[in-house]
């Protein structure tokens, strides 16, 4: 059920939120594309495999921390959850720049996962309140285009490393004082969605009779619910290898600077996923209208882009050809990732959104650290690129049969 509020205060919170989610995903994609500069500068790490590790334990620490974030949100205040999250990780953003051992470097990604964990499902829940069923899927699709500028930016930072007069260090100190000097006027003028309307919270009450933990048992009984978190979590496998290795695979296959890799491993996808998610969500809002399943559909259509579009990355012969499958992954993606929120609000009542969304990305990001750990090992054992890229794309097009079984309410 969808509350009305003002379209300018629904806008407003979405367009004081880009900035927040550029730098969620700028702070965190920067080290992908400064891969060789920071394993010269940090010895200590020797291994693929311990740089997948690192990756991986930004991941998991995320995950874990995850449903306790939207937990949090749900229960107090999203805003005051945004802007602590924001604080916290541009904190850590800052001290990043400052480590020297392999041991610093995980510490550091670690903070980074605990204070990121509690942004993502506070803004999109934020969203979807403020947002009805004729609007949610393009404003949390405008979200998301700020999160893929984040990822292109980043896809820059090989250019700040290799600058001389700047360094990797440079880009963590300058992105980490932008996001605490930002949470203060965040703090200000980003406000809380007036509470859920009384007849979801006695529903919720009715059944649970305990507005508290009770709130996980009620999701765990929800089919759909679980059917999304699924859906939500094998694309995502395939998604964090390539925003997280795909630099240092164009790189080293095709003999590019490593300013040149981050800048065609990242541009490319993002620019498309931009695309992606305006059209998408477009096309969700619109179908939706007519049939509550229109959301599932297009994002259905956008994983059976994604799992050939891997593949073809995988086995692409030439830079044109792994850049084009790039195109179309990010396509795919923009159509996938505009519409899990606006699914997920019509399967769980509004109150629970940030608490689902938490436990949704619990699952994915937990399965998205082995996959970039894994995928660490595999290169280190020398497996063939196409047959790692063949198994991931295999495990994201199975995801589009629980998609098919959800039912919206």
């Amino acid at each position: 059920m969808s509350r009305n509020f003002d379209s300018r205060t629904a806008w407003l919170a979405v367009v004081l939120l880009l900035p927040v989610a550029l730098l969620n995903y700028l702070d965190r994609q920067m080290l992908a594309s400064m891969k060789f500069s920071v394993m010269a500068d940090i010895p200590t790490i020797e291994t693929e495999a311990n740089w997948g590790r690192m990756l991986g334990q930004f991941k998991w620490v995320y995950a874990v921390l995850s449903p306790l974030g939207g937990f949090l949100a749900d229960r107090f205040s999203r805003r005051l959850t945004i802007v602590a999250s924001l604080f916290g990780w541009s904190l850590v953003t800052w001290w990043t720049g400052r480590v020297t051992t392999y041991s610093e470097l995980l510490w550091a990604r670690s903070l980074m996962g605990f204070s990121e964990a509690f942004y993502i499902p506070a803004a999109l829940a934020l969203i979807s309140e403020y947002h009805s069923r004729y609007t949610r899927s393009q404003a949390v699709g405008l979200h998301q285009m700020a999160i893929y500028c984040g990822v292109i930016l980043g896809g820059f930072g090989g250019l700040v490393a290799d600058a001389p007069m700047l360094g990797w260090r440079v880009a963590f100190w300058v992105c980490g004082i932008l996001g605490m000097v930002y949470a203060l006027p965040l703090a200000t003028f980003l406000k809380d969605a007036p509470n859920p309307s009384a007849d979801h919270a006695e529903e919720i009450e009715r059944k649970e009779n305990v507005f508290s933990w009770s709130h996980f048992a009620y999701l765990f009984r929800n089919l759909s619910f679980l059917l999304l978190v699924l859906y939500f979590t094998l694309p995502a496998m395939a998604a964090w290898v390539v925003r997280d290795w795909m630099p240092a695979i164009l790189k080293q296959e095709f003999e590019l600077s490593q300013t040149r890799a981050g800048i065609a491993a990242t541009v490319s996808w993002q620019l498309a996923a931009i695309v992606g998610v305006l059209m998408g969500g477009a096309l969700a809002d619109h179908w939706s209208r007519t049939q509550p399943r229109g959301r599932i559909f297009i994002s259905a259509i956008g994983v059976s882009l994604i799992a050939p579009a891997i593949f073809g990355v995988g086995n692409a012969p030439y830079l044109w050809v792994a850049v084009v499958f790039l195109v179309v992954f990010g396509i795919g993606w923009g159509f996938f990732d505009g519409n899990n929120m606006p699914i997920l609000s019509q399967i769980v009542p509004p109150k629970l959104l940030a608490t689902g969304y938490g436990i949704m990305n619990f699952v994915s990001i937990s399965c998205g650290g082995f996959a970039d750990w894994g995928f660490g090992i595999l290169r280190d054992q020398n497996i063939p690129l196409n047959v790692i890229f063949g198994i991931f794309a295999f495990i994201a097009l199975g995801s589009i049969i629980p998609v098919l079984l959800i039912r919206p309410r």
